[in-house]
């Protein structure tokens, strides 16, 4: 076990030690520029897709909403709430303005990833299938397999196993510090709920994902929106401390703007998964008229993440009483639980247990389906997938009744530096493709087209599947 344990930890130096942060920052900056600035440009077209009903005659495919609903319910989760403390606690308020600057260059890498997923989505028993794996497929072909395959086993690695059981001993230990519920009550709860999603596969997950996630976000939004209003005539200095402490100007933590921008960084690229190649395979379930307009759709989800969440949870903490700069004492969960208390009282506490059960189950079911949608890839046999579910309810149960069940899945984060590798080789590598198709979207809103309508003959020398790409009635 320490052998392997040393094997991996090697994997995660080489990838999160020093190379994978920089590479993210310096291709989402690569995607902005080259793109002119793509994710400011289509800004408002973002949001119609929250109002915007499916484009579709087939009232059983899966809408741009839905999948927008589904990839927001797994970026947040327990980084918005426990990650955004961390960051604070070790790098200083500054932290905050760095997980803003690169969730804005995010924005344009994930707008790119979606697109390339749907471009490249096949149709598979009615069902879209798409995602990372499928685009070096069937975008740089055969000889790229063996890493298409690389890809698909480090999802399977890090989502569907690592981070499932990472989640649910989340919430049965958010749940036993404030209701006293023993541990295998929430675990038996989890489990039950899960596999009832997960077996009703990708259109169950996304009509829960569609109740759940506005649920979820509007009640944490709007609790940290009455403490900001609360507290607003202190927001002005608060704003004005991130940003000095973002540049050095003042210092909270030792290391100062080093600490706050690589914290600020870390935190924000693991929160909004831009890059990172996961929410892709969500993208490419939607039915939609043009790949670029799930990309525009999901590259708001990276907004929703970090712009709007995580800055909630920054407020919550920098508002309040309870964070002492250079203090490490209390920080995660337990730093923002405690901000909440003092603001509000001790139901807050409770309050936010709801969220984190919320949040965190989200994400659970949208780890499943990456992992399904890796498996498929693989294998086209049902009981590969029969077999994944029942792994993934047992996970889930583990992680939340034993406290130290996690500390088994040290290989998630070295896998998941892995995966983030290996999709931005192929980012690379399929760019000039992706400027295709989006100055294709480009020139048919020129011509005064509300929703420019894909057509695959136009791109015929591309490996598409005609058939997910049919014309919409």
């Amino acid at each position: 076990m320490q052998l392997l344990e040393s094997f991996f930890g090697i994997i995660g130096d080489l990838t999160w030690g020093w190379a994978l942060v920089p590479f993210l920052v310096i291709f989402g900056l690569f995607f902005t520029i080259v793109t002119d600035f793509v994710q400011f440009r289509f800004f408002k077209r973002m949001f119609r897709v929250l109002l915007t009903k499916n484009q579709t005659a087939d009232e059983k495919a899966i809408s741009g909403r839905e999948a927008l609903l589904l990839s927001i319910g797994g970026r947040v989760g327990g980084g918005n709430i426990a990650g955004v403390a961390v960051a604070i606690t070790l790098g200083g308020p500054g932290a905050v303005f760095w997980m803003w600057a690169i969730a804005l260059v995010g924005m344009a890498t994930s707008l790119i990833e979606c697109s390339l997923a749907q471009l490249y989505k096949r149709k598979e028993e009615g069902e879209f299938r798409g995602g990372a794996a499928r685009t070096i497929i069937h975008g740089l072909g055969e000889n790229y397999r063996w890493l298409a395959y690389l890809y698909a086993v480090s999802l399977i690695a890090s989502f569907a196993f690592g981070f499932n059981a990472f989640q649910g001993n989340t919430v049965a230990g958010a749940v036993q510090d404030s209701l006293g519920i023993d541990r295998i009550y929430t675990g038996v709860f989890l489990a039950g709920v899960v596999g009832f999603i997960i077996y009703g596969g990708i259109h169950r997950i996304a009509k829960v994902a569609d109740v759940v996630v506005p649920i979820m976000a509007v009640a944490y939004i709007a609790i940290a929106l009455l403490i900001i209003l609360m507290n607003i005539t202190d927001l002005p200095d608060v704003i004005a401390t991130i940003v000095k402490n973002a540049f050095g100007i003042e210092e909270a933590v030792s290391g100062g703007m080093g600490a706050a921008l690589a914290q600020g960084l870390r935190r924000g690229l693991f929160s909004n998964e831009a890059g990172l190649g996961s929410a892709p395979n969500v993208a490419a379930t939607a039915d939609v008229t043009h790949p670029v307009s799930q990309g525009i759709t999901q590259s708001l989800s990276v907004f929703i993440d970090t712009i709007i969440v995580c800055s909630c949870t920054a407020f919550v903490i920098l508002l309040g009483d309870v964070y002492v700069p250079g203090a490490t004492g209390v920080d995660g969960v337990v730093l923002t639980q405690q901000s909440l208390v003092s603001h509000l009282g001790e139901w807050a506490q409770y309050y936010l247990t709801g969220a984190i059960l919320l949040f965190s189950f989200s994400s659970v079911i949208y780890n499943y389906y990456l992992g399904e949608n890796a498996l498929t890839f693989m294998s086209q046999r049902k009981l590969s997938v029969h077999l994944l579910r029942i792994a993934v309810v047992g996970i889930v149960f583990v992680g939340a009744v034993a406290p130290a069940a996690t500390s088994v899945f040290f290989f998630s984060d070295p896998m998941m530096g892995v995966l983030a590798i290996v999709n931005l080789l192929a980012l690379i590598m399929l760019f000039p493709t992706a400027m295709r198709i989006l100055q294709d979207y480009r020139q048919k809103l020129k011509t005064g087209v509300e929703h420019p309508e894909f057509n695959p003959d136009e791109f015929s020398d591309l490996d598409i599947d005609r058939t997910a790409w049919l014309p919409k009635k």
